[in-house]
C-alpha cells in the first residue's frame, strides 16, 4: 500500500507539473517537477549540457552498477528514489522552486547544485539512504514493539527516518555550497548582480529549510546519542570546508607537499603525504556523515557498541571508496575533460600527481583567485601521464577491501549480499 501510495503521489506531481506548464503558473502549484522540468529544458538548450548529459547517461548504463542498485533497492522494500518525496513535496520547497526558475539562465552555481541532483545516476543521494536501510537491515533489530518495525523491509520506522535524513544533510549541504562570495568589482553589471544576490538568498533559505527539517525529525526520535552523533557529522561537514587553501570563492586548492625522492608504490601508499590530506578533507566532508548514520542505526535498534563501531567503520570506507571511484571519473570516462572541463583540483590523482611532480604547482597557483584561471586540459593531460592514476585505483581498492572486511562482522544475508555487490560493482565502474 505505501508503494502504491508514493507512485500515485509522483504521477500527481507529474499531472500537476504538466498543467502548471501549459496554463499560467501559480504561486499555488506547490509541486518539485516544475522545478525538475524548468531545468531540464534549460539543459538540453545548452550544448556544452547537452554533452555532459550523454555522458552521464552513458556512465549510468553499466549493467553491473544498475543491477545491484536494482536488488538492494528491492531488498529494503521499494526505489530509495521515493525516500524524500515526502520532503520534496512540501510547499516551501515548491515556492522555493518557483522561486529558482527565475535563475534559469543565469551563472548562478545553485543550478549547477540543482541540475547535479536531479541528473546524478549512482551519485545520488539515494544512494546513500540506501546503504543505511542496508545496513539496517544486515544488522537485524532486537526487540522492539511491533508498531516501530517495518516488516515489508525488515526495518525499524526510525531506521527509514535517518535513511531520510542522511540523504538531507547532505542535499542541504551542498545547497549551501551554491552561495557566492560576492565582494565588491566582481559583477560590474547590475541585472547580474541582482541574480546572484537573488541566487544566494534561495541557496540559504533552502539550504536552511532542509537542515532544519533533519534538525526536528532528530529530535523526534528522541534519542540522545544519535542526536550527538548526526550533530558532529554536521559539524564535519562544515570544517571540512575550512580545510586547507581555497580561491575566493572557497573552493579548494591542493596544499603542497614535500617533494618524494622515490617513487610511490601502491604498497607504500599510506605513507604518502597527499593520502592523508586527501582522507582527511574527505573523511570531514562525506565519510563522516555516512559513517555515523550507519552507526546511528544500528543505536535505533539496540546493538551493543562494539557493533556500532564496525558499522561506523564500513559507512566510512565505503564513502571513500566512492570518492576514490569518482576522482577517477575526470581523467576515465569521455574527452570533455581533456577540453577544459573543470574538475576537483584536490582529486586524489591531481594530489597524488603533484607528490610526484611539483612542477604542477606553477600552474594550479593560477587559481588563487579563481579556479576558473587554471589551465585543466594542461593539468589534465599531465595527470593522465602520470602515477596518480594508478595510485588512486589502489586507493579505491584499499578501502573498498576494507569496507568488504568489516562487513563480513555482520550475518549472511540478503542485504549484507546487496552491499558486497554495490562494493564490487563500484570498482568495475
Amino acid at each position: 500500500m505505501k508503494m502504491n501510495s508514493l507512485k500515485s503521489s509522483y504521477v500527481l506531481g507529474k499531472r500537476l507539473t504538466c498543467a502548471a506548464f501549459s496554463k499560467n503558473t501559480s504561486d499555488h502549484v506547490n509541486i518539485i517537477p516544475v522545478l525538475y522540468l524548468t531545468l531540464k529544458h534549460d539543459f538540453r538548450t545548452s550544448s556544452s549540457c547537452n554533452s555532459l548529459v550523454g555522458e552521464k547517461l552513458s556512465s549510468n548504463q553499466k549493467p553491473d552498477w544498475n543491477r545491484a542498485v536494482s536488488e538492494a533497492e528491492k531488498i529494503v522494500g521499494y526505489p530509495t528514489s521515493f525516500l524524500s518525496l515526502r520532503w520534496l513535496l512540501s510547499d516551501e520547497i515548491a515556492n522555493v522552486a518557483l522561486h529558482l526558475r527565475k535563475l534559469v539562465g543565469s551563472n548562478h552555481p545553485l543550478l549547477k547544485t540543482a541540475k547535479s541532483l536531479l541528473y546524478s545516476g549512482r551519485n545520488n543521494m539515494q544512494a546513500w539512504g540506501l546503504i543505511v536501510l542496508l545496513i539496517s537491515k544486515a544488522a537485524g533489530h532486537l526487540k522492539v514493539d511491533e508498531m516501530e518495525e517495518d516488516k515489508a523491509a525488515g526495518v525499524l520506522h526510525s531506521q527509514r527516518a535517518l535513511a531520510e535524513v542522511t540523504e538531507m544533510i547532505r542535499t542541504s549541504h551542498l545547497v549551501h555550497k551554491g552561495l557566492v562570495n560576492i565582494y565588491p568589482g566582481l559583477y560590474p553589471e547590475p541585472v547580474v548582480l541582482s541574480d546572484m544576490m537573488f541566487g544566494n538568498k534561495i541557496a540559504l533559505l533552502g539550504g536552511d529549510y532542509l537542515l532544519g527539517n533533519c534538525c526536528a525529525e532528530l529530535a523526534a526520535l528522541r534519542n540522545q546519542n544519535l542526536i550527538e552523533i548526526m550533530s558532529s557529522a554536521i559539524r564535519d561537514l562544515t570544517q571540512g570546508e575550512f580545510i586547507g587553501p581555497r580561491d575566493m570563492q572557497n573552493n579548494p586548492l591542493p596544499m603542497r607537499f614535500p617533494a618524494i625522492s622515490t617513487p610511490l608504490t601502491p604498497q607504500h601508499l599510506a605513507l604518502s603525504a597527499a593520502i592523508m590530506d586527501w582522507r582527511h578533507r574527505n573523511i570531514l566532508s562525506a565519510a563522516s556523515l555516512l559513517g555515523n548514520s550507519c552507526k546511528g542505526t544500528l543505536i535505533l535498534a539496540g546493538h551493543d557498541v562494539e557493533l556500532q563501531k564496525h558499522a561506523y567503520e564500513f559507512g566510512k570506507h565505503l564513502a571513500l571508496a566512492s570518492q576514490a571511484c569518482l576522482d577517477l571519473e575526470p581523467f576515465t570516462t569521455g574527452s570533455r575533460y581533456s577540453h577544459g572541463d573543470m574538475f576537483n583540483l584536490t582529486s586524489a590523482p591531481v594530489m597524488l600527481h603533484l607528490e610526484h611532480d611539483p612542477s604542477l604547482y606553477e600552474e594550479i597557483d593560477k587559481g588563487t583567485e579563481s579556479v576558473q584561471n587554471v589551465n585543466y586540459s594542461k593539468i589534465h593531460e599531465f595527470v593522465s601521464r602520470g602515477p596518480g592514476l594508478i595510485l588512486t585505483k589502489q586507493l579505491q581498492k584499499e578501502h573498498s577491501q576494507r569496507a568488504m572486511e568489516v562487513l563480513q562482522v555482520f550475518e549472511k544475508s540478503d542485504a549484507r549480499t546487496a552491499l558486497s555487490n554495490i562494493i564490487v560493482a563500484m570498482g568495475e565502474i
